[in-house]
C-alpha cells in the first residue's frame, strides 16, 4: 500500500474521488462532462480538483501533431497537457499543473527510472503491481488538495492501452471504500432516424466491457440527440445494473455552457452527493443561468476570420475558439468564426477571402508551411484597417510583415524558416534570463523539441495608454507562453522609428512580449497565449477589447486605437 493510501485509510485525507470513463467511441465529450460536474460541485460549495490520465505512450502531448491530438494546453507551471485541462479551468476556479495530466509514457518512464535506480531491489517489475501502483500514486498525489477529485480516463473502454489505468481505478475502490469512490461511465445512445427510435445496445455492450474488468458503474451519462424518457432509462437500468435515477441524459446542446444546467436538471449532482455520502448546500447556479441567457440573446454579431494551417480540425484551436466566444459574451455579441486556410490566401489572395470580415486573427503555430498566406492576411488587415489580433506566431509574423513593408528591411524573416537569413527580425535567443527559475537559460536549435521552448507563466510590464495598457488596466501582468523564437532586439530601434509600438516587455526589458500599430482601429500582437486564461465568467481583457473593436468596425464607429 502506498503512503498516500495509508494516509487515506488512517483518516488523514477526506477526498472523495469520481472516475469518468468513456465507451462505444471516442470524442463523446468526457472532458466537458468532467468540467461540468466540477462546476456543479463548486456551485454546492465544494473544493474540487481534476486529473486527466491519457493512455498514449508519448510522455506529454507537446510534440504531437495537432491533427492527431488537437490543442496542447499550457498550464501556469509550464506543463504541456491535454486540451481537456482547458475545459476544467474554464468551467471552474481551479488552476492546474504538471501533476494533473499523466500519460502511459510518463507512468512507464517513472517506473523504469525507479527500476534503473534500484528502488525495486532487483524484483521483477510488472504491470501489476508496479505500473498500477504508480498510477494510484499519481492519483493520490492530487486528491488531498480538494473535497472531490474528478479523474478522467482517456480513450475508450476496451482499448488495450487503457487497461492498466482501468485496473488501477478498480483497485482504488477497494483501497478507499465504496463511499469514497464513484464511477461514471459516459456512453452513447444513438437515435436511428430510419427506425425513429434510440438504441440502447451500444450502451449495454460498453457497460458489459467495463464490468468484465471489474468495474460496475454507479452512474451512466448517456450522450444522445433525444431526451431519454422513463421507459428507455428503465431498460438501460435493467440491462446495465444501475438504478433508474442513475441513468442521466447527456443531450446534445447548441452551446457547451448549457451542460451544467442540463445535468443539474437531470439530477446528476444530487445523485453524486448521495453516492459519495457528502453533505453540501443547495447549488447556486445563477451565474450559469445568466451566462446561458446572454449566449442565447446577443445584441449583435461579428465575423472573425482565423487564418491558420490546422483549420480542418477545430480542436487545434479549442481554447482560442472559446476565448473569442468569451470576448463576445463581454460585449453581448455573437462571434461567428470563419477558419481560413492560409495556403488558400497564398493562392487566391486576401481580398476574396477576407474582405467581408470584421476582424482577422492569426493564431499560434510552428513551421514554414502557409506562412506567406498569413503574412498576406496581416498586411491586408493593416492596410485596410481591419482589427487584427496576432497570437504568438501571429505576433512574430506581424513583426516580419511590418519590417518588410513599413520599415523597409528587405528579406526580413524568422530564423525558424531560414536559419542563415540576413535579416532575422525573429530569432532564437541564445541566452536570456528566466524569471520562473531565476537562472540564465541557454538554448540552441540542436536541443530536443520542446527543450528550447519558453513554457508557462511569465511577467510582462505594460506601457500605459497603449491598447494593452488600457485593456488590462494594470502595470504588470502574468501570461502563459509556448514558443521558441523571440523578437530580435538588434532591429528594435529601427522598427520603433518606423512606427512599431512595443507595449509590453519582460521586467528587464529584454524580451518583447506585445507589439502594436497605432493609427489603426486595433492592431496588436502578443508572444504569449492569452486564450489559456480566458473564462466564460471572466473573459480575457484582450479578447474583450478585440471583439469590441470588431463591433465598432462593423458599426463604422471611430476607435482611437492606442495612444502614447
Amino acid at each position: 500500500m502506498t503512503l498516500g493510501l495509508a494516509r487515506y485509510n488512517k483518516g488523514l485525507v477526506k477526498t472523495k474521488i469520481i472516475f469518468i470513463t468513456g465507451g462505444v467511441l471516442s470524442s463523446l465529450g468526457k472532458g466537458v462532462a468532467a468540467a461540468a460536474i466540477g462546476a456543479l460541485l463548486e456551485a454546492r460549495g465544494l473544493r474540487i480538483t481534476f486529473q486527466k490520465l491519457d493512455p498514449y505512450i508519448n510522455v506529454d502531448p507537446g510534440t504531437m501533431n495537432p491533427f492527431q491530438h488537437g490543442e496542447v494546453y499550457v498550464t501556469e507551471d509550464g506543463a504541456e497537457t491535454d486540451l481537456d485541462l482547458g475545459h476544467y479551468e474554464r468551467y471552474t476556479s481551479v488552476t492546474l499543473g504538471q501533476e494533473h495530466n499523466f500519460t502511459s509514457g510518463r507512468i512507464y518512464h517513472n517506473v523504469i527510472t525507479k527500476e534503473r535506480r534500484g528502488d525495486y531491489l532487483g524484483g521483477t517489475v510488472q504491470v501489476i503491481p508496479h505500473i498500477t501502483d504508480e498510477i494510484k500514486q499519481a492519483i493520490m498525489a492530487v486528491a488531498p488538495s480538494a473535497d472531490v477529485a474528478i479523474i478522467e480516463i482517456g480513450g475508450t473502454v476496451g482499448d488495450i492501452e487503457s487497461l492498466p489505468f482501468m485496473e488501477a481505478i478498480r483497485q482504488l475502490k477497494g483501497d478507499l471504500g465504496k463511499e469514497n469512490v464513484c464511477y461514471i461511465h459516459l456512453t452513447l445512445v444513438p437515435f436511428i432516424k430510419s427506425a425513429g427510435e434510440v438504441k440502447t445496445k451500444p450502451t449495454q455492450h460498453s457497460v458489459k466491457e467495463l464490468r468484465s474488468i471489474g468495474i460496475q458503474p454507479d452512474i451512466l451519462l448517456c450522450r444522445t440527440e433525444k431526451f431519454l424518457g422513463p421507459d428507455i432509462k428503465a431498460k438501460i437500468s435493467l440491462f446495465c445494473n444501475v438504478e433508474p435515477q442513475a441513468v442521466i441524459t447527456a443531450q446534445d446542446v447548441d452551446n457547451i455552457y448549457e451542460i451544467p444546467l442540463l445535468l443539474h436538471q437531470e439530477g446528476l449532482d444530487d445523485r453524486l452527493v448521495e453516492t459519495l455520502n457528502i453533505w453540501t448546500r443547495a447549488p447556486r447556479l445563477e451565474v450559469w443561468e445568466k451566462l446561458v441567457a446572454r449566449i442565447k440573446n446577443p445584441k449583435d454579431r461579428v465575423e472573425i476570420g482565423i487564418v491558420g494551417k490546422y483549420v480542418d480540425l477545430r480542436e487545434s484551436y479549442k481554447s482560442l475558439h472559446e476565448a473569442l466566444v468569451h470576448g463576445g459574451l463581454a460585449n453581448e455579441v455573437q462571434v461567428a468564426l470563419t477558419y481560413i486556410d492560409s495556403e488558400r490566401v497564398e493562392r487566391e489572395g486576401p481580398v476574396s477571402l477576407l474582405s467581408h470580415l470584421h476582424g482577422i486573427l492569426v493564431p499560434g503555430g510552428f513551421g514554414v508551411r502557409g506562412v506567406e498566406g498569413k503574412i498576406l492576411a496581416i498586411r491586408y488587415a493593416r492596410e485596410q484597417k481591419i482589427p487584427y489580433f496576432g497570437i504568438c506566431f501571429g505576433m512574430q509574423l506581424a513583426v516580419i510583415e511590418f519590417a518588410r513593408q513599413v520599415a523597409a528591411i528587405p528579406g526580413a524573416t524568422s530564423e525558424e524558416f531560414f536559419p542563415e537569413a540576413e535579416h532575422p527580425v525573429i530569432y532564437l535567443m541564445r541566452e536570456w534570463y528566466d524569471y520562473r527559475t531565476d537562472a540564465i537559460i541557454r538554448r540552441d536549435s540542436a536541443a530536443d523539441k520542446g527543450g528550447t521552448m519558453r513554457l508557462g507563466s511569465y511577467p510582462c510590464v505594460l506601457t500605459p495608454g497603449t491598447l494593452a495598457g488600457v485593456a488590462y488596466g494594470e502595470a504588470k501582468i502574468m501570461e502563459r507562453h509556448r514558443h521558441r523564437y523571440e523578437f530580435n532586439n538588434s532591429y528594435r530601434e529601427q522598427l520603433q522609428n518606423a512606427g512599431l509600438v512595443i507595449s509590453g516587455t519582460s521586467p528587464n526589458g529584454e524580451l518583447v512580449e506585445i507589439i502594436e500599430i497605432h493609427n489603426h482601429p486595433w492592431f496588436l500582437g502578443c508572444q504569449f497565449h492569452p486564450e489559456f486564461k480566458s473564462r466564460p465568467l471572466k473573459p480575457h481583457p484582450l479578447f474583450r477589447d478585440y471583439i469590441r473593436a470588431c463591433l465598432e468596425y462593423k458599426l463604422g464607429l471611430p476607435h482611437p486605437g492606442g495612444e502614447i
